[in-house]
């Protein structure tokens, strides 16, 4: 270890303020829920029948603390002063900001290595990034990832740390590394724990030989050879470095890109990660060999054969409006981009959606997709100035006709629209929280007798991409969740990939792309996975639900899931459309600001 490093390790760090409690302590193991110790008692241990959530909320800056519970900030992430190296993956980048976000005392010290997609050389944000950027700082360097696909991008949101400590830790996103993401739009974040160098054995020459065991996962890790019985379970630690460094290895194709940190990443143990990576890149992939990693629906497909599902049977359509009853599983895929799909809704129900309905149990599943209306993004925080991230397009035949089959599942982000508003839980006493959405015409109301849970981002406009699956229904009187997916991809041919060429086996995939899926059985098992509001943990119930009890009545353990978005959801009304970036709107948002475009 060199003197700088030493000399990190031996500085002295303040203590977090108490202001507020923060997340960067748990960030080491995001899977645990501690209990916050007392003023003058230890801290007792973890109670491993409650974990926090694995996805977190990034924090808002014009919201009030409350609704800023258990969130997380990019200084969070990146302002170990340990960190040595960062490799930092985006579509959108802004270095002066990346760079804020380090330790002052090192952030002139950490190599850091930016991963964009703007591969022609005259593109205006490559020209950017190298003149007017990276230029001014010595320790950065440029990486212009392989792009063969014309209307691909690099869209995976993701950065890789190392530490002076011999840990590594992979941070999987949702925002662009500009500041407006990391401001007042809604966005999740993953970590994995810390992850230790594996074992070695010094030889007499001076060389390092890995362990048996660690030279079997080393092996693994860098073939995709491997006969199917030999790939490891699925949601393990062995299986997520296997398809990491195969993600890592598809900028590799043409060029050098990521050899040295798949040589360095090849060397951590992985073994304490819990989630299945669901990546896309670019290119033509065979869909059947199971021996290889899958990309893009593809890789959920083959995910969700090894999750177990529950099965609930819908109540009839006279019962469900407020009964509370168990109700059909369902699954709400919230975006912030909707491309074009088709005249037709082939594409979606065929290959989409059928991916996401896979799994051990029967597949009678209703989709719900979340995306907001202009009135939503008038009413957030940013007013009009959200709405440059949020897109789809509904003007052309062939997308009036994908708005005809899409408008049936569209739900709002907010669920506090028209009559719905005076059911929602009041919003926080500042200015910016004072505009209620009103809608003409009017949206669906909320049913009478359900609870609006309540979660804190109706006015953050959403960049966040989730895929849930709700095992019996989203609007339960006491929801469960099956699998949740955090990822960058948004609903798109391009970054899912487009349905299979049933001649070759093959499946075209055009953008870079990268989420986490989790699942209750990675934590504990007989285990339940549970919406979370406000916080990244559940609270004990009051009284045992049939799905948090063992049939010798102990209760289940319980993993949280920090849910975005309110529920229950609200449907669109009949007359309602997304909003659409690229139209011009006459109505002023809260600001007073007016949304032009030529």
């Amino acid at each position: 270890m060199d003197q700088s490093a030493q000399r990190l390790l031996l500085r002295p760090i303040s203590p977090p303020p108490k202001k507020r409690r923060m997340i960067s302590e748990t960030l080491k193991d995001p899977g645990y829920l501690e209990t916050p110790p007392g003023e003058d008692k230890p801290c007792p241990p973890p109670d491993k029948r409650r974990f926090d959530s694995p996805f977190h909320l990034t924090r808002i800056r014009d919201l009030p603390p409350e609704l800023n519970v258990d969130t997380i900030g990019l200084n969070d992430i990146l302002g170990d002063p340990l960190i040595s190296e960062c490799w930092e993956f985006n579509y959108l980048h802004d270095i002066d900001f990346l760079m804020r976000a380090f330790d002052q005392d090192v952030r002139h010290l950490v190599n850091i290595h930016v991963v964009h997609g703007f591969w022609k050389k005259d593109d205006s944000n490559r020209i950017e990034l190298q003149q007017n950027q990276a230029s001014r700082y010595k320790n950065v360097a440029l990486h212009t990832a392989f792009m063969p696909e014309m209307f691909g991008t690099h869209h995976s949101k993701m950065m890789i740390l190392l530490r002076h400590d011999d840990t590594a830790q992979i941070v999987i996103h949702t925002a662009n590394l500009i500041v407006r993401d990391w401001t007042n739009m809604t966005q999740a974040v993953w970590l994995s724990p810390r992850l230790p160098l594996l074992p070695t054995t010094s030889t007499q020459d001076g060389s390092e030989n890995y362990s048996p065991a660690a030279a079997t996962t080393v092996a693994a890790a860098s073939s995709q050879d491997d006969q199917e019985e030999e790939i490891p379970k699925t949601g393990s630690g062995a299986k997520f470095k296997i398809d990491f460094l195969n993600y890592l290895r598809s900028y590799d194709t043409r060029r050098v890109t990521c050899r040295p940190i798949i040589e360095t990443l090849s060397k951590y143990d992985f073994s304490a990660v819990r989630g299945s990576l669901i990546a896309s890149v670019p290119g033509r992939h065979n869909i059947h060999d199971r021996s290889r990693t899958q990309w893009g629906w593809a890789a959920m497909k083959q995910a969700l054969r090894d999750v177990p599902v529950q099965y609930h049977t819908a109540t009839s359509s006279s019962t469900t409006k407020t009964t509370g009853k168990e109700k059909a599983p369902e699954i709400v895929v919230q975006i912030s981009s909707i491309a074009t799909l088709g005249p037709t809704d082939s594409w979606l129900k065929t290959t989409l959606f059928r991916a996401l309905s896979g799994g051990r149990g029967r597949p009678l599943l209703k989709f719900k997709v979340v995306f907001p209306t202009a009135d939503e993004i008038r009413a957030s925080l940013d007013g009009y100035g959200s709405g440059g991230s949020i897109h789809t397009k509904i003007k052309s035949p062939q997308q009036a006709k994908q708005l005809q089959y899409l408008h049936p599942i569209f739900y709002h982000w907010a669920n506090d629209c028209s009559g719905a508003a005076s059911k929602s839980p009041p919003l926080p006493p500042c200015d910016t929280q004072a505009h209620l959405i009103k809608t003409n015409p009017p949206s669906i109301e909320l049913p009478e007798n359900e609870p609006v849970r309540d979660a804190g981002r109706q006015r953050a406009a959403p960049h966040i991409k989730t895929y849930i699956r709700f095992a019996n229904g989203s609007r339960a009187s006491s929801p469960t969740i099956d699998w949740a997916l955090v990822t960058s991809a948004n609903l798109s041919k391009q970054a899912w990939g487009d349905a299979v060429n049933n001649s070759t086996g093959e499946a075209r995939v055009a953008s870079y792309e990268i989420g986490v899926l989790v699942w209750p059985a990675l934590f504990a098992e007989d285990t339940v996975m549970k919406p979370a509001f406000l916080t990244d943990r559940v609270t004990a119930p009051a009284e045992k639900t049939s799905d948090e009890e063992r049939h010798d009545g102990d209760a289940v353990p319980v993993v949280a899931l920090r849910l975005p978005y309110s529920l229950p959801l609200q449907a669109y009304g009949k007359h309602e459309n997304p909003w659409v970036a690229t139209e011009s709107y006459a109505e002023p948002d809260w600001k007073g600001q007016y949304w032009k475009k030529d």
